[in-house]
């Protein structure tokens, strides 16, 4: 499937945008102090309380760089802007706070996170506030050059930054649209066969009322207990698929097959455990925890360091079933490195079916991959 894609034109990124955190009131927090503590002491600053006012004007607009950044780079260059006038009009060479530098975080996040128009109307204004600021400071051509490279500068950083995330974000697209459409799969061969089992009981049916009528209505609650247990499963299908394949009328392998993964001959060995009540599962269900058993080991077979054991454990908890996939290899020196596409996707199945699946070292060394899915998928 293609991922839906999104113009800049039209619309901002508040997605890419995490919320207001600590780090962001400890910047504000560092900026305040830093303006205050500048328009307190530096020496010479004229009209110094006003100056330190306005400073401070850009502590909101830090807070809002994110998820409105064409006003938060309003706000801090139109103080600049502001300032840059009052500069003009007393003459004046030495009016604005250091600090005030902080306008350059404001431009590089309307880059990195405002939308087409956003950014074409923040850059005008910004374009006109340090012209008018070269002009108040009578700067050289020198200062002129040296200033716009620093800007254009922090513009390209902010793009190279949101080009990455916004690749980021199409290839996760990617990989839900690819479990959609296996899930998709899955589930319409499973509704083929539980139709072709009505049919077959139909057609029974018709041969059973002649001969003996009274067998007739164990036929039709046969027939009605499949046609339930079909449209159940139905409810979580996905409804459009791109690709029109032929489908092989039986059913995706499960739970009960786990134990064809089984080896002892081979190294490393792979023990599988089931525990519990396993049946009856939602087809998608049962046949996301086989998909998710049989990834996790091919995984471990690959990538596990010095492995000789690799243990599949699939256990009943209430309304859930847990799956475990653990390894005895040795853990990689250095940090954890970050999921790849494979466990990503595994990730991504398991939340469309309503569940959670974490990956990380164990507390006895090797891997382990844990996914926990409701016992009945969620639409």
């Amino acid at each position: 499937m293609t991922p839906i894609r999104r113009s800049i034109w039209h619309e901002p990124r508040p997605g890419d945008a995490p919320p207001v955190g600590r780090l962001d009131w400890l910047l504000v927090g560092v900026f305040a102090a830093a303006a205050v503590v500048e328009g307190i002491v530096r020496p010479g600053l004229v009209w110094r309380p006003l100056v330190t006012v306005l400073a401070l004007a850009l502590v909101p607009a830090l807070l809002w760089r994110r998820d409105r950044p064409l006003i938060a780079a309003l706000i801090g260059w139109g103080v600049a802007g502001l300032l840059s006038v009052l500069q003009v009009a007393v003459h004046s060479d030495d009016l604005g706070l250091y600090s005030m530098m902080a306008d350059l975080i404001l431009l590089y996040s309307l880059a990195r996170w405002g939308s087409g128009r956003e950014m074409v109307a923040g850059a005008a204004f910004v374009t006109v506030v340090v012209a008018l600021g070269m002009y108040a400071s009578s700067a050289g051509w020198a200062d002129l050059f040296g200033g716009s490279v620093l800007l254009l500068l922090i513009v390209a950083l902010a793009a190279v930054f949101r080009y990455r995330a916004d690749l980021w974000h199409r290839q996760r697209r990617e990989i839900r649209n690819q479990e959609r459409v296996a899930l998709a799969r899955e589930l319409h061969d499973t509704v083929a066969h539980h139709v072709s089992a009505i049919a077959v009981q139909a057609q029974a049916g018709s041969v059973v009322a002649g001969i003996a009528p009274e067998k007739a209505a164990e036929v039709l609650a046969a027939i009605e207990s499949e046609a339930t247990r079909t449209l159940a499963e139905m409810r979580a299908m996905v409804r459009v698929l791109r690709e029109e394949e032929a489908v092989a009328y039986s059913p995706q392998l499960g739970v009960a097959d786990l134990h064809e993964l089984a080896r002892t001959d081979t190294t490393p060995t792979v023990e599988v455990s089931l525990t519990g009540s396993l049946s009856p599962l939602a087809r998608p269900v049962d046949a996301a925890l086989y998909r998710l058993a049989q990834e996790s080991l091919t995984n471990a077979v690959r990538h596990a360091r010095s492995a000789t054991r690799v243990g599949i454990d699939v256990r009943r908890e209430g309304g859930a079933v847990r799956l475990t996939v653990s390894d005895d290899g040795q853990a990689a020196p250095g940090p954890v490195p970050a999921p790849g596409f494979g466990l990503l996707g595994m990730a991504e199945r398991a939340q469309l079916l309503g569940g959670s699946l974490s990956a990380g070292p164990g507390p006895e060394g090797g891997w382990v991959v844990e996914a926990v899915l409701p016992v009945e998928a969620s639409a």
